[in-house]
């Protein structure tokens, strides 16, 4: 099996040992992305804003690869509370179309970075 890292300078750099992506085959494995700003460093403060910069994050990352959003098979939100889904859910929909990817969704303790949302997924090309 082998297998290429993606990395995009529009997303941010990894904060750890590990790939912002991984390509094996037609699968393209994206690491769970933090919604931060890679140009400035900043990450907004309320989820909506949160979760659009995920996704531009996962965009980039996917574009590098030759992929879009409409490759993704299957994503992972994490969030910081179940009590932000609906909000996360009404961006998510904004981005993602018909036939949506599988998804599952739940809160975890803590993010990395006191982030409100993470968004990891798997596309195909």
């Amino acid at each position: 099996m082998s297998k290429e890292s993606i990395h995009s300078s529009a997303a941010p750099a990894a904060i750890g040992p590990y790939s912002q992506a991984v390509k094996s085959g037609n699968l393209i494995f994206v690491s769970g992305q933090l919604p931060i700003d890679a140009a400035t460093g900043e990450m907004p403060s309320d989820i909506k804003a949160q979760t659009s910069q995920s996704i531009k994050n996962i965009e980039s990352i996917l574009a590098e690869a030759g992929a879009t959003l409409d490759n993704v098979l299957k994503s992972t939100v994490y969030l910081a509370d179940m009590e932000l889904f609906a909000p996360m859910n009404e961006v998510y929909a904004e981005h993602f179309k018909s036939p949506f990817p599988a998804r599952a969704a739940f809160a975890v303790k803590e993010l990395p970075k006191k982030a409100l949302v993470e968004i990891e997924v798997i596309a195909s090309l």
